[in-house]
């Protein structure tokens, strides 16, 4: 990572620090009728060093601040969902021999956001206590689970507090088409509305 990235990334990390250990952002203050979900989008070359900020973060917040963080890998996740159906290995198997676009709609099925993942993460959440929900490894579940259909299946589940999606890729937004997120900067999702990006929260 060079020099110029890094001084980037250190500047979003105290940004981060300041507008998640805030009141207003705490208490979901001046949203209107949204739903407190916002982005994290940062260069994917950048992921190991986002991962330990993240860290960072999460440490900073307990301990300076008394927030707890609770973060939601979708990755994980999954595969804790498809261990728990004993399908794992099944899936495993079928990964080599299946025609690729068979073996998606096959997983995009076990792994249906709205209801598999949004009712998994539901119970966890209800299982821990938390301030803050991050959801992370967007990137790596990819392309059976899309990140804005797991948004949108988290707006009732997720209500009663900030939610921080970390995204590799940018977070778009045009006055024309609405919202979008580009994973890895290159895969277009589709439009959705509702999370805003959390850089441009103010401090």
């Amino acid at each position: 990572m060079h020099t110029n990235a890094q001084t980037a990334l250190a500047q979003q990390e105290d940004h981060l620090f300041k507008v998640l250990s805030s009141d207003r952002f705490l208490n979901m203050q001046g949203l209107g009728n949204e739903v407190a979900h916002f982005i994290y989008d940062y260069d994917p070359s950048w992921a190991l060093d986002v991962a330990k900020m993240k860290k960072r973060l999460k440490t900073k917040l307990a301990t300076e601040r008394g927030i707890d963080v609770l973060e939601v890998n979708l990755y994980e996740l999954c595969v804790e969902l498809l261990k728990a159906r004993d399908v794992w290995d099944r899936v495993l198997d079928a990964e080599e021999r299946m025609d690729k676009a068979d073996f998606l709609r096959g997983l995009q099925n076990m792994l249906d956001p709205q209801t598999h993942i949004a009712p998994a993460i539901k119970e966890r959440i209800a299982d821990n206590p938390f301030q803050i929900l991050f959801l992370t490894g967007v990137g790596e579940v990819f392309p059976f689970v899309r990140s804005h259909t797991v948004l949108n299946n988290l707006q009732t589940v997720v209500s009663h507090r900030p939610m921080l999606m970390f995204f590799p890729g940018r977070y778009e937004v045009s006055a024309t088409q609405g919202s979008a997120l580009v994973l890895f900067g290159q895969l277009k999702d589709d439009s959705f509305y509702r999370a805003k990006r959390i850089l441009d929260q103010e401090a």
